[in-house]
Formats: C-alpha cells, sequence, structure tokens
C-alpha cells in the first residue's frame, strides 16, 4: 500500500499548547473526545475513526488522568505505534509534549516510505530487497508497526521466515491489525501448524475490521482448523469480509447462497455477490457469472465476461464461450470483444 508523501517536519503546521510547567492555562481535554457547542461530537475523522484513539476515554471526575499532556512518551509511542502518517500528523497538533513524543513514529514514516521506493521500485529507483529491508528496519526500530509488518514482509519473501515472523509478532503484541493477520496466516503454515493460536490472532484482526483476517477466520473455521467447526459463525465472517470489499471472501459468499450452505439459499443473492466478485477480477466468478448469463440467454455479456475469465485462466471458460460465439454474427462478436477489451475491474479492498 502506498504511503502518502511526508513534507518536512520544519514545514508542519503545528499548533501548540502550554504544558502545566509553562505556568499558563492547563491543557485538559482533547477536542476530538469532547463535544462541540452544539453537544455533539467533534468529529474529526483522522482521530475518531481510530478504535486506538476511541478507547482511550477519560473519566472527567478522574482529574489525575485528566491531562493527555502529561502522557510518558513510552506510553504514547505504544497508544499511536500503529497510526498512519494522516492520524500522526493529527495528533502531533494536539499539544506540544505529543508533538515531541511522537516525533521518533513521524521520522519512521520516512524510512516506511523509503523502503516502499526500494521495494517496488518507484521514484527512479531500481527494485532492492536488500536496502528496502534496511530502511524497514529503521522504521521498525522508531516504533511503527506498519514498518515492522513490511520489515516482516520482506523477510519472509527473502526466506528468513523465522525473522519475519519475529516482526509480526512484535507488530502484533502491539495492536496492529495486519500483523495480527500476518502472523495468525504463518501460524497455519508452520509444521505442525498451531490452529488455536492462529485462530487467536486471526480473532484479533477480524474484530478490528481487518477483512483478509474476517477471510483468513471464515476458512478456519469452515474447515474444521479450530477447536471445533462452527458454520454459521464461518459464514458469518464471510459475510463481514464481503462487505467489507474482499474479492475472494465475495465469490464465497455467492457459493454459499447458491447450495443453501450456512444461509438460506437464495439464487438472487447468489447472483448479486457472484457478479460483484467478477466485476472485481476474480476469474472463477467471471465464469460462473458468464455461464449464468448464457443461460438467461444474455449472448453478449455472457461472451464478455467468459472472455475475461479465459484471459485470466480459466480454460474451461474458453471452451463454452467458442459454442457461444458460433450462434452469434460477426458484429456482435465484434462488440463482446471490444467490451471486453476495454473492461477495468472495480475497486476492491486486497487487506
Amino acid at each position: 500500500m502506498a504511503m502518502a508523501a511526508i513534507s518536512p517536519e520544519s514545514q508542519m503546521n503545528q499548533r501548540t499548547w502550554p504544558c502545566k510547567s509553562d505556568g499558563g492555562p492547563r491543557f485538559t481535554a482533547i477536542s476530538f473526545i469532547g463535544k462541540g457547542k452544539h453537544g455533539s461530537k467533534n468529529d474529526n475523522p483522522r482521530l475518531t475513526n481510530n478504535p486506538t484513539i476511541n478507547n482511550f476515554q477519560i473519566n472527567p471526575k478522574n482529574q489525575d488522568f485528566a491531562d493527555f499532556s502529561q502522557l510518558p512518551d513510552d506510553v504514547l509511542l505504544k497508544i499511536a505505534a500503529n497510526f498512519t502518517l494522516p492520524n500522526l500528523r493529527a495528533a502531533s497538533q494536539v499539544c506540544k509534549s505529543w508533538c515531541d513524543g511522537l516525533r521518533p513514529l513521524r521520522e519512521a514514516m520516512l524510512f516506511l516510505k523509503n523502503g516502499k521506493r526500494f521495494k517496488h521500485g518507484r521514484g527512479g529507483v531500481k527494485p532492492d530487497l536488500n536496502k528496502a529491508l534496511e530502511s524497514f528496519l529503521k522504521g521498525a526500530a522508531l516504533g511503527s508497526t506498519l514498518a515492522m509488518v513490511d520489515a516482516g514482509l520482506v523477510y519472509w519473501e527473502m526466506g528468513r521466515k523465522e525473522q519475519g515472523i519475529a516482526f509480526y509478532r512484535k507488530a502484533a503484541a502491539l495492536g496492529d491489525p495486519a500483523g495480527q493477520c500476518n502472523l495468525g496466516i504463518c501460524l497455519l503454515q508452520a509444521n505442525p501448524p498451531d490452529s488455536e493460536e492462529a485462530i487467536k490472532w486471526l480473532y484479533k484482526a477480524s474484530v478490528a475490521g481487518y477483512v483478509r483476517a474476517q477471510y483468513q477466520l471464515a476458512l478456519c473455521l469452515h474447515k474444521n482448523r479450530g477447536p471445533s467447526r462452527n458454520l454459521r459463525e464461518a459464514v458469518t465472517w464471510f459475510l463481514k469480509a464481503a462487505e467489507g470489499g474482499y474479492v475472494r471472501a465475495m465469490y464465497n459468499i455467492a457459493m454459499r447462497y447458491s447450495v443453501g450452505e450456512g444461509l438460506v439459499q437464495s439464487h438472487k443473492l447468489a447472483r448479486k455477490w457472484m457478479k460483484r466478485a467478477a466485476d472485481r477480477g476474480h476469474s472463477k466468478a467471471q465464469f460462473e457469472h458468464g455461464l449464468s448469463l448464457f443461460s438467461e440467454g444474455n449472448m453478449k455479456k455472457a461472451v464478455v465476461y467468459l472472455e475475461l475469465a479465459t484471459r485470466a485462466g480459466e480454460t474451461a471458460a474458453d471452451h463454452v464461450k467458442y459454442v457461444i460465439l458460433q450462434e452469434m454474427s460477426t458484429s456482435c462478436r465484434d462488440r463482446a470483444m471490444l467490451l471486453a477489451d476495454n473492461w477495468r475491474p472495480l475497486p476492491s479492498s486486497s487487506r
């Protein structure tokens, strides 16, 4: 996932408030948690949507814990370890002590950005996994779980799996959903697999809304890789992942609706989810949706989806497409191929 560019700290538009030791007014509240002048919550989407901040609530009756500016730096860094750059920028504007305390994580974002440049060959540099890893490790040392996860990924790609898992564990322990998900998947692939611990971490990431973890958790529950097989709960997580934009889950939930496994059978809902998966590039869904359109008599659209499936490697789709093309005029064939050539997948979630 590409990171937004970070501006030099000297160019950051920082607001500061005097700390208690300054002799000025004491900073005792954060505007994004309190209420606005009309009585509604003051929503700053860059902060209020972050579960770490939302869970950090204050009892106004207890003044000993009402001064956020007095948080120790090590506590603040743990709370903000999985913040993205926009969240870090916003949190750095809360008060001067936060701005100072979060400086290591802002610096980590620079290393994270640089690592991604070398990993993917962006910004005029050639791909270099070693340089990418070096940058990610520097970001991880500064406390960023985002850098820890990327360091783990590079180690995994290099075949140094134990070191990769170690970084996933660090990120997972600090509440990073991507780290928790990757750790869970690694534990499932271990020899022997540790399904119980894997499901524990996948569940944590799933509850946090990480759709890839929701899909993996559903697979575990469906395939009886946990303490017990729970088809109903598996389908619940498949549906959550599908609604969150995860294409594989869309295809899976379409199949569940089609056969009535864990859900009330519904060909209408099966078709809806199959089309959603097909429109986002799932090759098997494109094949299935093409067959559905063919059975309904919609030859031109059927050919489009079957052609897309064929191009993605579904060889069986090519045979069906060939049969349909024999029944179509030349102009209809050309139109269908043009539609396939100009087709672009709809956006989906890969996380």
